[in-house]
Parts: C-alpha cells; sequence; structure tokens
C-alpha cells in the first residue's frame, strides 16, 4: 500500500496540471492510524463531487466491542458517528480555496430516524467513513496545495476526533446505545403483550413545520389515559408509562386539527427508532406496520383482489388483476394485499387518504344499488376478519362517519392533542342504534402465495428490458465507469453476480478480465437517477413513490433503485415470485451490506436500508 508520503509527493508533481491528472492519486493510502482511500475523482471542479473513504481498524479505533454487539446497537453508534463527522467536515466545507466545488467536503447528513447507513458502516475489522471532497482548482488548472491542505491539515483531526474512542464524548455515546437498548426492550415488549403500538407519557408528537420533522417547540406533551395506560421497566432508563394499543381493531376519533393525524403520523414514524431531543424516542410501532392509502393512477401487477372486488360488469378476473391505471378503490384493495403479502401485522389508515367507497358503504346507498350491483365488497367488512383470521389489525383516523364504530374494539378520542378512551360510552351508543351497518362480509379467502410481477405479456417486457442492458447473468468486474451523476447516488452501473458457467468469460492469470468484457460492460450498465425521496429513474422507466409515506429519507429512494436495477439485471423479476425477489435482496444485504447492489466503492455512498415493507411497495410500483 502507498503511503501518505506518496500522496502528498503526488500532489506536488501535478499542481498547475489540467484538471483530469488528478486521477493518477486514486487508491489507497496509509496515513498511519487510518487508511485515506480516494474511489473516484470527478472529471472537473464543476461536476459532482470526488468520492472518498477511510478505514480505521478496531484495533485503532478502540471502541468497546459491547458497543456494537447486537444489530440495533451497532445502527446507533453508525448513525452516531456520522452525526459527529458530518459536523466535524461540515465546519471545513469550502474552507480550501477555489473554482466550481472546489474546497467542498459533505457525507450523508442523517434526519430524526436512525438508520443503517453506507456513508458510516462499522465491519468486523473496521470503521469505514465514505464522504465527497471537491477536488480544488482555479479554471480548470489543479490546486493541489488546496488538496493537501484538505487531506493533510483537515481531515486528520475529523478523523481522530470521530472514530479514536479515546477522543469521543463517552457518556453521550452510551446513552445512545442505551436508548438503543430500550427502544428494542420496547419492541420485543409489543409482541409479548400482543400490542400494535407503545406511546410514552410526555412525547412531543406535533412537528414544527409541514417540511421539518423536528419537534414543535410549546406543543402539548402526550398523556396517555389511564384506562390505556401501561408500565414497561427499561433496561436502562427504568420505569416508562404510556400508552398500549393492542391488536384488533382501533379506531380514533375527534374534531378537526385535534391532534387525530398528528397521533397515527408518530405511529407510522414508531417503525423506526429516533434521536434522543426526537420528541417520539419512546413511541414504538411494530415494525412491520403499513400506512394504506388510496392511490389514483398507480399500476398493479397480477394481484388477486378479489377479497375487495369481484364480479366486475366487462368480466375482468380479479383473481390476477392487473391496470395501468388504477382507481382509489382498487389501488386501495391492492395494497392491502401487497401489504399482506410483505408480512405486515397491521394497517394504519387516515379516513381522509382513503378511497370512500372502499372504506364504507351506507345503508341508504346499499337500499339504493344493491349488494349484486355492487362488486367492492367495503374494507369495513373485511377488517374483522383480516384480524380474526389473518393476524392483522387496524388503526384508524375517522372524523365523518360513525359505522366503524360498531367493529372498534378501542376507540380513543382526541380532544386539543389529549387522548380519551371513550370505548364503553360509544359501544352503549352503538347498542341503541336501530339501523346498523353490515360489518363482515362472507367468503373470506386470503390470496395464495407465489405472485409474479412479470406474467404473461410483462414477463416478456421485463425480460426484454432486462436484454437491452446485457445479459442479467453476467458479471461486473473492478472497471467502473469514470462519471457518477447526482453526488454517487445514481450514474451507471455494471452488473453483478454469476454463475458458474460464467467462468469461461473470465481470464483466471495475470491479464485479468479480457478488454472486450470490459467493453462489453460498459455498453450494458443500466443508469439509475434518483431526483428525491418520492421518485427515481431506472434506464427511461420512472417510479413514484410518492404515496409510498413511511419512506423516511432518500437515501432509502437510492437504496430501492439500486435494488431495482440489480433485480433487472439478474432477472429476478421475470424468473422468481416477489416473495423470492425480495428474499434474495435480503440475502445479499446480510452478506455484504447494502453496498452490494452499487458497482462500486463510490457509488455505495449516499445509500440507507429502507424497509421489507417498502422494498416489496418499491418492486409492486415498478411498472418495466
Amino acid at each position: 500500500m502507498k503511503q501518505s508520503a506518496d500522496l502528498k509527493r503526488l500532489l506536488t508533481s501535478i499542481d498547475h496540471k489540467s484538471y483530469p491528472a488528478y486521477k493518477d492519486v486514486r487508491g489507497a493510502y496509509d496515513f498511519n492510524t487510518y487508511i485515506l482511500s480516494i474511489d473516484h475523482v470527478q472529471g472537473d471542479p464543476f461536476a459532482s463531487p470526488s468520492k472518498v473513504s477511510v478505514q480505521v481498524r478496531h484495533a485503532k479505533a478502540g471502541f468497546p466491542a459491547e458497543l456494537f454487539d447486537t444489530p440495533w446497537k451497532k445502527t446507533a453508534l453508525e448513525d452516531y458517528l456520522l452525526r459527529c463527522f458530518s459536523r466535524e467536515i461540515g465546519r471545513l466545507s469550502f474552507k480550501a480555496k477555489g473554482s466550481g466545488k472546489s474546497g467542498l467536503i459533505a457525507t450523508s447528513r442523517p434526519g430524526q430516524e436512525v438508520l443503517s447507513r453506507t456513508a458510516c458502516e462499522i465491519g468486523r475489522n473496521e470503521i469505514t467513513a465514505r464522504f465527497e471532497v471537491g477536488f480544488p482548482a482555479f479554471g480548470r488548472t489543479i490546486n493541489s496545495g488546496e488538496l493537501i491542505r484538505i487531506f493533510f491539515d483537515f481531515l486528520p483531526g475529523c478523523v481522530e476526533n470521530v472514530f479514536f474512542y479515546r477522543r469521543q464524548n463517552t457518556a453521550e455515546i452510551k446513552k445512545r446505545i442505551t436508548l438503543a437498548d430500550d427502544q428494542q426492550f420496547i419492541r420485543n415488549e409489543l409482541k409479548r403483550l400482543d400490542l400494535v403500538s407503545f406511546v410514552a407519557d410526555g412525547s412531543i408528537l406535533p412537528r414544527e413545520t409541514g417540511v421539518s420533522d423536528r419537534p414543535m417547540k410549546g406543543s402539548v406533551a402526550f398523556h396517555s389515559p389511564d384506562s390505556l395506560r401501561i408500565t414497561l421497566n427499561l433496561p436502562g432508563h427504568g420505569p416508562i408509562s404510556g400508552m398500549a394499543i393492542h391488536r384488533g381493531i382501533t379506531l380514533i376519533v375527534g374534531g378537526g386539527y385535534h391532534g387525530k393525524s398528528t397521533l397515527l403520523k408518530a405511529l407510522e414514524s414508531g417503525v423506526y427508532n429516533h434521536i434522543p431531543g426526537d420528541g417520539r424516542e419512546y413511541v414504538i410501532t411494530d415494525e412491520t406496520a403499513v400506512k394504506l392509502r388510496a392511490e389514483d393512477g398507480r399500476s398493479i401487477n397480477h394481484v388477486d383482489i378479489s377479497l375487495f372486488i369481484r364480479d366486475l360488469p366487462n368480466k375482468k378476473d380479479t383473481t390476477c388483476f392487473s391496470t395501468a391505471d388504477a382507481s382509489g378503490s382498487t389501488s386501495q384493495a391492492a395494497a392491502v394485499i401487497e401489504s399482506i403479502e410483505a408480512g405486515t401485522r397491521a394497517f394504519l389508515i387516515d379516513e381522509d387518504t382513503s378511497a370512500t367507497n372502499f372504506m364504507l358503504r351506507d345503508d341508504l346507498m346499499q337500499r339504493i344499488v344493491s349488494r349484486d350491483k355492487e362488486p367492492i365488497t367495503p374494507f369495513i367488512e373485511r377488517a374483522r376478519d383480516l384480524y380474526k383470521q389473518a393476524g392483522i389489525s387496524t388503526v384508524l383516523v375517522a372524523g365523518s362517519s360513525g359505522a366503524y364504530f360498531f367493529i372498534a374494539d378501542t376507540i380513543i378520542q382526541m380532544d386539543a392533542y389529549r387522548p380519551f378512551d371513550i370505548t364503553e360510552m360509544v359501544k352503549n351508543a352503538c347498542e341503541q342504534e336501530v339501523s346498523k351497518p353490515a360489518i363482515q362480509a362472507p367468503g373470506f379467502k386470503l390470496p395464495t402465495a407465489g405472485r409474479k410481477l412479470a406474467a404473461g405479456g410483462t414477463g416478456r417486457a421485463v425480460g426484454a428490458m432486462a436484454l437491452n442492458f446485457g445479459d442479467s447473468r453476467a458479471e461486473a468486474g473492478g472497471e467502473s465507469q469514470e462519471e457518477g451523476e447526482n453526488s454517487g447516488r445514481s450514474g451507471r452501473f455494471g452488473n453483478r453476480g454469476g454463475s458458474a458457467s460464467d467462468a469461461g468469460r473470465f481470464e483466471r492469470g495475470r491479464g485479468g478480465r479480457r478488454e472486450a468484457d470490459r467493453n462489453s460492460d460498459r455498453n450494458t450498465r443500466i443508469k439509475v437517477r434518483v431526483h428525491d425521496k418520492h421518485s427515481f429513474q431506472v434506464a427511461k422507466e420512472p417510479v413514484d413513490l410518492r404515496f409510498v409515506e413511511q419512506l423516511a429519507d432518500s437515501e432509502q429512494t437510492a437504496a430501492l433503485a439500486q435494488m431495482v436495477r440489480y433485480c433487472l439485471e439478474k432477472g429476478l423479476l421475470e424468473r422468481c415470485t416477489v416473495q423470492e425477489t425480495v428474499a434474495t435482496l435480503l440475502k445479499a444485504y446480510e452478506a455484504d451490506g447494502l453496498s452490494v447492489f452499487s458497482d462500486a466503492s463510490y457509488a455505495a455512498m449516499g445509500l440507507a436500508m429502507p424497509r421489507v415493507q417498502e422494498i416489496y411497495a418499491c418492486l409492486n410500483r415498478f411498472r418495466g
């Protein structure tokens, strides 16, 4: 391995040369206490910044093993170190001068959730941090003196302050790890006590603004009704009380602006752990819970929606239903079935974002339009069986119809952001009602497993797409595209994987891979472009995730984009069922981390792991 002195000599030798000479510095350099790796060099000062990483061996970092000996503690420590590193290098960004992006130093900036990210990973032997550096220049002439300042004056202090335990705030680290342990303890208690969610007393649920996820200052702290309060004895925090939402059907009601949707939003976000000070640290929801809503215009591929929609006038088969432009009710019916397939144990629903005809039909409408003329079986008639026969609970926000009172196990009224248990009062009122809605439909049957996204014609289309971008079985080598896009979150990506039959395509001796294979890879890489948290593009196919509301970060979307690319290049969508496809993705992730879905180390920066439910949701919305 080259030494840091070699890097300094090389940078000095190329000073004032044209910008492409910077590419000579790619490689790994030993800085004694850590290894600096220059993974990708930008093409000019105005292009996406260069991709750089540092590795610190555990023996030198000195973090006690008990701080990262479980998956949740490891993720919490990675998250904490990344936040520290982001602050450290953020103070030094653009202190080195030059044109374009010269002097920029940046890495991922986590939000309120604690997610597993590629920007900081704790491996078996080392800690790896990935970040971007704008290599300095005046015009398009190298200014290596400023880059020497970055690598030799700025960076060593940042690395030592963050990734060496002796320099860290050990009390704060232990606080984060203790919180992670407590959060996992609550998640385990949800299963043991048969709960959907736990909302701790004193939690701050309202957010600062519609575009800020920070807690709102001066807002009303959460206070559980006595009848729903339980106390948990956390290993770190000790006793903590809060509201338990039991499995079954829970209704959240109340006047407008009294906090119904705010509570539901907190439950949606409770599938993730949150940082200290967020206000929702102890709002914990079953990690498989899915927010359901209507989604006009989305595509549906081969979904058995007959549990909710059947006997269509056009005789279309609803046991294997496909459409490129679903209605609100059809999309919500498909979302229920797809979520069951994804293993959800709880549905979170807001009446405001649901299709009315999917949720219920009142008595007068049923008298005017008889059941044999209505192909839709509303959700209210399936909710009880979904819980009793499939073990799937429902938490529903309702504001305009009282029909769900008749099937609810628990009814919570929000009044000025304070919850009240009104179950007994409402049940007494229901007993006195003369006209009662239909609350259970016959013929409950869950769809069978084994659904493929690419059945029939769609299978041929997806297969053609994979072939257009090269043999899905080909394996990419070490060559990577010179230029990335979108700060390393998108670009041209190579194929991965391969089978034993591919061995003949590679040279086993010193020559490495044949030049023909390298040229072929360059021509067959699928382009991926991430636009924002809600959308990305694979090849020429856009994917719209606006209504996948539990995506917490654009880096999760970037990871989903890479997973779709991976599926196309492997031919998974045409060969495998949806469940087999997701299982393959998870197996690859568990073996090699998120970077397995990128074709180069520099492209691995800027990815965060989505939940299994969001992986299913993304694949189900891919129109390719």
